[in-house]
């Protein structure tokens, strides 16, 4: 039901409760009205995946968009862009902040909303998240990567990874099996000698992803290596 305001309007105000509820005030010159707008997204949206962001299937995700849009998220205008392309393909908003997060680009939650996931597994045609994880996860794994690469099951113990990433980042990593490696060797790095990780998996040109990164007494979190612009330097030595 629409009400006709036919007096001057004297004063117009909006304002958003803790829970994302929109109160609009239009006051005009004899009364005043107040309109609440509900939150776009239910309760439901605002669940928060279990999964990390540098879970494969997150990872995967990324790596499909990113072919889909034959462009690598790596500066803040590519960001813009993908923004706008999945407004275009789903008409869903998702701010360039948000992909910017789940890329890694800038710090942010370790974990994402469902609400986001659905967004994203909509733009490459799944109809939500868990088609998307469901589908994938029954597809073929014995991809081929084109790319050069190591691999931690085909390291023996005590064999070294040597890696490099923009701004002049440079670490060498000693292997300890079952996916695990220590560092040996850190310069200009967040990582220092003595962090231990997990990694399956070093692409050149690929970020890095490493899962269970232990700091001195601090619990076990992920890490994202060379994020805006992978590795520039991959060497088994």
């Amino acid at each position: 039901m629409h009400r006709r305001i036919g007096h001057a309007l004297r004063h117009c105000e909006a304002r958003s409760s803790p829970d994302n509820m929109l109160f609009l005030w239009i006051d005009s010159v004899e009364s005043s009205i107040c309109f609440v707008v509900p939150p776009r997204n239910d309760i439901t949206d605002q669940i928060i995946n279990p999964m990390p962001k540098t879970s494969p299937e997150i990872v995967e995700l990324k790596r499909r968009i990113e072919e889909n849009m034959k462009r690598k998220m790596r500066t803040p205008n590519d960001f813009v862009f993908l923004s706008g392309a999945i407004f275009d393909r789903t008409h869903e908003t998702m701010s360039p902040t948000t992909l910017k997060r789940l890329w890694g680009y800038i710090d942010g939650a370790d974990r994402t909303r469902n609400s986001t996931l659905d967004i994203l597994s909509q733009f490459l045609g799944y109809g939500n998240w868990d088609d998307f994880v469901e589908k994938t996860g029954q597809e073929s794994n014995s991809d081929e990567v084109l790319s050069p690469h190591v691999k931690a099951i085909e390291l023996n113990v005590g064999d070294c990874v040597k890696v490099s990433w923009l701004p002049n980042r440079r670490c060498t990593f000693r292997y300890l099996g079952d996916e695990q490696f220590i560092v040996e060797e850190a310069a200009n790095s967040k990582l220092k000698v003595g962090n231990t990780f997990y990694c399956n998996l070093f692409i050149l040109g690929e970020p890095l992803y490493l899962t269970r990164l232990v700091q001195n007494d601090n619990p076990p979190v992920d890490f994202v290596v060379g994020n805006k612009g992978g590795l520039c330097e991959l060497e088994k030595i």
